[in-house]
């Protein structure tokens, strides 16, 4: 039985398993402004997000506390400048759920894994991969 277990392991160490997060998270920070979306697995994607929405309510208030948080956490500052200059502010007024994850029909080569693009909340670049998807099939 799994009782009061959570989490998700994807067959990885605890080490590795910090890379992907911070790997994900600082592309899909990258993205912001361009794309605003990565293409990913469905489980990646589900393991990231709780992750990069913490780290963008860090970013809504910046203080000097939360900067330096965001450098150990991250460990790239130019990432955590654009987190608190332009990704904080524009959810400043959001409670919550500031990224979503949109399912492609598109799988993965090789292991046919479900891809996903997981994309920031009221960006419309999601929604134009969703319909050239629709369109594809």
């Amino acid at each position: 039985m799994r009782h009061r277990i959570h989490g998700r392991k994807l067959n990885r160490s605890g080490s590795h398993r910090l890379a992907l997060q911070r790997n994900l998270t600082r592309s899909l920070f990258a993205s912001f402004g361009d794309r605003e979306y990565i293409l990913t697995t469905r489980e990646k994607a589900k393991f990231v997000r709780p992750f990069a929405e913490k780290l963008i309510t860090l970013g809504k208030e910046k203080t000097l506390h939360n900067y330096r948080r965001g450098i150990q956490i991250l460990g790239d500052e130019t990432l955590v400048n654009k987190l608190f200059s332009e990704i904080g502010p524009r959810f400043k007024s959001r409670p919550g759920g500031y990224l979503r994850i949109l399912r492609t029909s598109w799988k993965r080569l090789g292991d046919k894994a479900d891809t996903v693009l997981l994309g920031f909340v009221g960006s419309a670049a999601p929604r134009a991969a969703q319909k050239a998807d629709d369109e594809k099939a």
